[in-house]
């Protein structure tokens, strides 16, 4: 009983005389009063931070995106929904929905998180506005798929940079769209 009381005074004691301790503790509930242990709003925010320097040396011209393409073992990953892969894609493409991205349907197609990714999304290509429909700029697919490629463990994300005409660009296509003979790829 005297080790209850003993402690139960500490307690007390500690709390008015350590307020800073308190006030941090009061300030973090505050912060967060919905507590959620699966959103990490402050992670996502640090790897965003702490990877804008890496993304931006990882963005590849056209020219340099087709190199890439040529070499054994990098995953090309389209993030976009299924129904726009399918109208049209890089050729050689896998498709993952962002929104299925999980620990386990990414290891699935990308078992090795030392793997080359190629990225690229909606906001790369004009001129298919149904298969490549632009989204806002802050809102681009390749950012939001960046960062959760990142906050899964994957190390070498690389992303096509520039906005590219369909008619022009020299990377190669399939799908739908060019199989009905709709905006069909031109050669340079």
């Amino acid at each position: 009983m005297k080790i209850l009381s003993s402690l139960l005074i500490f307690m007390f004691v500690c709390g008015t005389l350590c307020p800073e301790s308190a006030k941090k503790k009061q300030k973090k509930q505050a912060k967060s009063k919905i507590q959620n242990p699966l959103i990490d709003y402050g992670e996502f925010q640090k790897i965003v931070d702490t990877s804008s320097e890496e993304r931006e040396s990882h963005r590849l011209t056209e020219s340099e995106f087709l190199k890439m393409l040529s070499i054994p073992d990098v995953v090309l990953l389209d993030a976009r929904s299924e129904s726009r892969y399918l109208l049209r894609h890089i050729k050689g493409a896998i498709n993952l929905p962002f929104t299925d991205f999980t620990e386990q349907s990414l290891a699935a197609l990308i078992p090795k998180k030392d793997l080359k990714i190629l990225i690229y999304c909606n906001n790369n290509f004009e001129g298919s506005p149904e298969s490549f429909a632009a989204k806002a700029p802050a809102a681009s697919l390749n950012l939001s798929t960046f960062t959760s490629l990142k906050a899964y463990g994957y190390k070498n994300v690389y992303e096509l940079g520039p906005l590219l005409d369909v008619k022009t660009t020299k990377i190669p296509f399939e799908g739908k769209e060019l199989e009905s003979g709709e905006l069909p790829q031109t050669t340079k």
